[in-house]
Parts: C-alpha cells; structure tokens; sequence
C-alpha cells in the first residue's frame, strides 16, 4: 500500500523532502512512500491503493484554493472509509474546522474556516513569535510533554521538535473524538482555552479512519538542517534536536502505530551508503571499464568522476577500503560522493562483504554458466557490482546518463539494502536486508521489429521465478508465479497442503517480486536497464522465498520433504544465467519461443475480469498478443458465453487488480 506525501502548491520542499525522509525509515518496507502532486490527487482514482495521506508544511491557502470542493470530499471519504491523514503545520492549520492565523497581524493574518473538520475546532498559531515564510528566523526546538497515559515509555527523556509557525489546536481535550498525544511544555504567545491545556499534537477519529494532526514537526530530522551564518541561534536549534533526535523517532514511531499502521522496529536510522565493489569473471571486464570511463568522462577533482547525476570516486586497489566504509557524519545519499572499488584481479574475501559473498556468487556463476552449455560466462554479470546499501541498483545506472553510454552489455548491480528503492508510478522505499535487488543493462536496436521491448518484463520476471524453480531438485514444487504483466507471486506459506479456488484471488497468492525496465536510446538503440526484486528472506511487508520454505519443510517432514533455504548469491547467479539465455534467444526469434512458458507461470489463464473503460464489460483473459505483448480478454456475457468483442490492453496503460478481478486504464 502507499503513503502519499502531497508535494504541491502550499507546501515547501524542505518540508516533503523531511516527511520523505522520516515516513520512509518508519514505514519501509510495509508501505511505499512517495509524493504526489496535485493533478494525480484531484483526477486519479488513488484512494483503493493509499494508506495514508500525508499534508506536509508550507502555507494552507494554497491547499485551500486547490482541495476546497470535490478535491476535499474525496479526502474525506477516504478518511471516512478507513484511510489515515496526516498533516504537519499546515497540513494541521488546513484539516481543522476553523483556522487563525497570526490574527490582528496586518498582511500575516489568515483566518477563516476550514472544510476538512478532521479536528473539530479551531488550529491558532502562531504558538511562537517570530515566523517568517521560507526563513528559519523564527524556527526554534521546542520541548513537549508527551501523554503519559498514552504513551508511558516516552516520558524517562525529553522530547524536542522543530517548530515553525505551528497551530495549537484549542480545547482539543473537550472533543470526544480527539487524542491529545503530546502538548506544549513551555507557555505558548496565543490563547489556547481555560484549561490551557495547549495541545501541539492530536489524533482523532474521523469515521472509520485516523488523522493525525501536528502543530510541530516531528518528522523534521535534524541531519537534514543546516547551520546558517546569517541566522545564530539556529545552530543551537539543530544540535538540540540532534541530542533529542532519538526520542523523536520513538515518538514519531508511536504516533503512527497508535493509527495502526505496522512500523519497522528495527531501525532509527537510514543506513550510510557503503562502497560499490566491481569485479568481474572474464577478460578484465572491470580494469577495461574504469579505463573507459577515464578515456570518455574523465576525472574532475583527483580521483573524482562525474558520471552525470552521481559522482564517483574510484579507487583502483582495495588499500582505501577500511576509510571509506566508515565514514563519520550524515551524507544524503542523493549527493553523496559513491566509493567504486575496482576488485578485478582479487575477488573480496567474505569479510568485506558479509550480507554477500562475491567470491561464492563468481563460482556460482561459471558453475551454472558452464550446466548451461557455455563455453566461458556470458555477458549477464561478467562485469558485477555489489553494494551493502547502495540508493539503488537500478538509479545507479538509469540517472548517469555518461555512465550509461560506457557499460557493457549485461553489466549489472546487486544490492543488499537499497536506501531508494525504485518502484512503478515512482515508488520509492527502503528495503531490508532479504530482498534480492539487482539490476541489468542491455541493448536493443530500435528497428528490431522480431522482438519488441515490451516482451523484456515478461522475459525478467520468467526468469527470476525459474531461477527458484530451478535452483535444485524438488524446488519446482514452490509455487511461485506471474501476475501480469511482470508482478511474481508466491502461495502464501499457511495455505500450504490446502485446496484452493481455481482463481486465487487475495487469500490465497501474496506479491513477492517486481520488474521495472527504464529505457534510454542512444544511437538509434534502446538502452535498458532492467531492475529486478524478490523477497528472500524478509518477513515484511507480504512473504518471501525462504519462509515459505521454512513452513513447507514443517508440513512435509512426515513425508521426508526437505528444501534447503535459497542463498542469494546463487539465485542471483541462476537469474542471470537464465535472463542470459532467454535474452539471446529472444533476440532472434522473439518472444514466441516463450509463451508456452509464461502461460505455466502465469495466474491469470482463463480468468474473469471485469474492464472498467467507459463502463463495464464482464470479460474472460485468454493470452497475451504475439506482436506487442498486450493482455487479450474477450468479452463474455452472465453464462460466460463470448460476445465477440475482445479487448487488448497495454501493460503500462491499464491497472490489473488480480484480487478484485478489476482492470482499470491508468491516468
């Protein structure tokens, strides 16, 4: 499901690039966390796929003049139906029922009320004087006192925020449908109610839904600020937050699982990018890249290579190696300098790599190159690059336009922890450690009409689930398969043994996998890169591989059934070699070799679907086109008898939901 973050008029940069930052470290992997501008919110049918829907800070007037109408009815549907909202600053100013805002301060004031009513009354600001629109003059760390009975183990240390401008919403215990969280410590410069009770973050029930509503920012992290010359004191705001920054988090965290939504306990910080190491199995791949590099890009600074949106250091020798993987202080991953380390005549020993052996994955490589009839590897993964936490495998490789140019065929990344993991329509998440993430590149002329990119998707999700099925005897019997167009699919792992309906729907299959295939041209040729993900290992947010195993070794130990976990290194190996060959035959003879296949794996062969275009037409899948790869329905009638009619769908045009039968075309 998908947390949106609105990133449109009324909102300032600073404050999406913070909810970003802090949504997706708590939220990942359960939830892809993404922002949204305002088109897609008032014209796409978003809510079905949506958690949450963020407000961050900026100016509600903005909001107001675009949302007010039919924009906020569909908010508040959503919220009524069970969705959450959040809104930081003024996100809460503009989901309470009455604004005021700096009242009685000449061309500062806004006031008036508000059509959301997610609070019931009114949000007055600002708590302290001195704000100033896009300045941090009047920001400031202020402290708050969290609700002891709400939250018990948040109370043993103190709690800042950043605040800048931020409402206290009024009376806010007087609602019976409002939850104080957290208040004001030091007294406020407006008038909050008798009680003085001076709330600063509240949670009300709003239908079936949550909306979360904060006059301070606790998603504001404070490695994201700056100090700034012409303002003094605000280098003492940063590093109170920084001292405190733990208990936001924790804070931060509670908020959200007191709405219901799963957190990721586990971490309370985004991990620092490591070094990129680059080997390769045959003919000095690796040396003859970075003499490519140097010959085409060259260096800018010393040893520092801009590659187009990212810079690279290169480091010829691992002598440097120690240095740069423990680096001191934050570095935003997306303007952080990557360390390449050039690993072509010595192979990492496991010490350096611990989440992934290079040298168990090269032996992989040409043992399975070798089953598969090559006489010396192929080009998928000659040339490798692993990363512990990289931004992602595939932006690695997609935003570097100079470094695209220079890559040999079936060059590719794998990564352990990706810090932006790319998804479709922009999804962006963290994942874990347990999520096989690894990226290829490829070509394609344009003028080969034998074999359409469209087909490339296909080809990459057949071959992570045959890399599965062919990892080992008795593995065949996982069932893992194809949603279209290139979604993979696992049983989940407590239905194992059971029957199931002949059309699986939400019960039965949980998502695992997905492709995503970035294309550039080039000189009349497509440049691909073709990223690729499964779930190995993690628990979250669906399933993966190895714990559906875990649970099959249970249920078959009568029988004398036993699968071996799956190692990541020799799947990545077995999908490369796989991906290599399909790919090569693909080339010159196109996809029909294959359909037969994609027709086993698939889930879909003689489904029900309904297409809603213009209406509704109740119709039955029956393939895939042999020309553009495109999903064939016919049209069938209540007894299922076709109407004649048939439809082909684009696979980037249409949304497939498998578990309603709904096929919708995308905005």
């Amino acid at each position: 499901m998908n947390v949106l973050v609105y990133s449109g008029p009324g909102t300032t940069s600073d404050s999406v690039k913070h909810c970003l930052e802090t949504l997706r470290l708590i939220l990942s992997p359960y939830y892809a966390v993404f922002s949204i501008e305002p088109k897609s919110l008032l014209d796409q049918p978003w809510a079905s796929k949506t958690s949450v829907l963020v407000f961050p800070g900026g100016a509600d007037l903005p909001m107001c003049r675009l949302f007010n109408g039919d924009g906020n009815r569909e908010i508040e549907k959503f919220v009524k139906r069970g969705g959450c909202f959040i809104g930081f600053c003024a996100g809460g100013y503009f989901a309470s029922a009455r604004c005021e805002f700096e009242v009685g301060n000449g061309a500062m004031e806004v006031s008036g009320s508000r059509e959301l009513k997610f609070f019931p009354g009114v949000a007055r600001g600002c708590c302290y004087k001195g704000f100033s629109y896009e300045s941090e003059a009047g920001a400031r760390a202020v402290p708050l006192k969290v609700n002891s009975e709400i939250f018990p183990n948040l109370t043993e240390k103190p709690l800042f925020n950043y605040y800048n401008g931020g409402a206290v919403f009024v009376d806010a215990q007087k609602y019976p449908n409002v939850e104080i969280l957290a208040s004001y410590s030091d007294p406020i410069d407006v008038e909050d109610g008798p009680d003085a009770i001076n709330a600063a973050v509240v949670l009300c029930e709003v239908g079936k839904g949550k909306v979360l509503l904060s006059g301070t920012h606790p998603e504001f992290t404070p490695d994201l600020l700056k100090a700034q010359a012409d303002i003094p004191g605000f280098a003492n705001v940063i590093s109170t937050l920084r001292d405190s920054n733990k208990t936001r988090l924790e804070f931060m965290k509670s908020c959200l699982k007191r709405m219901g939504l799963n957190v990721n306990e586990s971490s309370l910080s985004r991990p620092s990018l490591t070094p990129l190491l680059m080997i390769s199995s045959q003919n000095d791949g690796a040396s003859k890249l970075i003499e490519r590099l140097e010959s085409t890009i060259g260096y800018s600074i010393q040893n520092i290579m801009d590659v187009g949106t990212d810079k690279f250091r290169i480091h010829k020798s691992l002598s440097s190696f120690a240095t740069a993987q423990h680096k001191e202080g934050y570095e935003d991953p997306d303007s952080a300098i990557i360390d390449l380390f050039n690993c072509n005549d010595v192979i990492p020993d496991r010490k350096l790599t611990p989440y992934f052996n290079l040298q168990t994955f090269n032996r992989n490589l040409s043992e399975l190159y070798k089953a598969a009839g090559y006489s010396s590897n192929g080009a998928f993964g000659s040339t490798f690059v692993y990363g512990e936490v990289l931004t992602s495998t595939s932006v690695l490789m997609d935003r570097n336009a100079q470094l695209l140019r220079c890559l040999p065929e079936g060059f590719t990344i794998h990564g352990t922890t990706q810090v932006s993991g790319k998804g479709r329509s922009g999804n962006v998440w963290v994942n874990p450690p347990g999520v096989v993430a690894v990226s290829t590149f490829m070509k394609l002329p344009i003028n080969n009409s034998q074999s359409p990119i469209v087909f490339i998707q296909y080809l990459a999700s057949m071959a992570f689930v045959e890399a599965v099925s062919q990892y080992g005897l008795g593995y065949d019997d996982i069932p893992i398969r194809i949603k279209w167009p290139n979604d993979v699919y696992l049983l989940r792992p407590e239905l194992i043994g059971q029957e199931l309906p002949k059309s699986p729907g939400e019960p039965t299959y949980a998502k695992i996998g997905g492709i995503l295939v970035n294309t550039n041209i080039f000189n009349n040729e497509y440049y691909l890169v073709v990223g690729s993900g499964l779930n190995l290992s993690n628990a979250a947010p669906t399933t993966s591989i190895n714990l559906f195993i875990e649970e099959y070794n249970k249920y078959y130990a009568s029988q004398g059934k036993r699968l071996d976990p799956i190692s990541a290194e020799k799947l990545v190996a077995n999908y490369l070699v796989i991906f290599n060959s399909m790919y090569n035959k693909f080339k010159t003879q196109g996809f029909e070799p294959f359909f037969d296949l994609y027709y086993k794996r698939w889930l879909h062969q003689d489904q029900i679907v309904h297409i809603k275009d213009k209406g509704s037409f109740r119709a039955k899948v029956t393939g895939i086109t042999k020309d553009w790869g495109m999903l064939l329905a016919q049209e069938v009638d209540l007894r299922d008898i076709p109407t004649g009619n048939v439809f082909e769908l684009q696979p980037d045009g249409n949304s497939f939901d498998m578990f309603k039968g709904l096929i919708s075309r995308k905005h």
